[in-house]
């Protein structure tokens, strides 16, 4: 009986996050940001409510050597299933669906407050015309600080797995 009394205010304690927080709709610019941090503050906003919208998704960037990236994400490509591939694991191609993947990661996925979080996800290639009036934001600490050559653009290296480049501009 103690336990479920435990089980209770933990749920309990876990409530009022959501409502401290104001909930509000962020459109953010992935251009010149680093992917992985920019998806952990995207993670992190999710999870206490916000809806967020990633624009540019192909524009985001990642940082390290470009051909051991690329290499990389190839060698991802290989892992499937022994008995039949086409029960998968799938792997994204789309600049969209790598970043998706992304937060994804970052968030607790098979928990009832990762599952809603990720619901308030949407990821575009390019900019759609209903946010081409919206403010677009970035995180700051995100952003790239050296030259763009030291960085590959998700759109590049999806282009080098299998992303044939449709769906630009919305």
């Amino acid at each position: 009986m103690a336990e479920q009394e435990g089980l209770k205010k933990s749920y309990h304690k876990s409530e009022p996050l959501s409502s401290k927080t104001e909930q509000r709709a962020l459109v953010v610019n992935g251009a010149g940001c680093i992917a992985g941090r920019m998806c952990s503050h995207v993670s992190k906003l999710l999870l206490q409510g916000n809806r967020v919208t990633i624009v540019n998704a192909e524009k985001a960037m990642l940082s390290g050597h470009r051909y051991k990236t690329i290499e990389l994400y190839k060698e991802h490509l290989e892992i499937n299933s022994a008995t039949n591939p086409i029960h998968g694991p799938f792997h994204p191609r789309r600049p969209d669906r790598i970043l998706t993947k992304m937060v994804r990661g970052m968030v607790p996925k098979r928990k009832t407050s990762g599952v809603e979080a990720f619901k308030r996800l949407r990821v575009y290639i390019g900019v759609p015309d209903q946010f081409k009036d919206s403010k677009l934001e970035f995180f700051e600490d995100s952003k790239i600080t050296k030259p763009a050559s030291y960085y590959i653009t998700i759109g590049d290296v999806a282009k080098e797995i299998g992303w044939r480049g449709e769906m630009l501009g919305g």
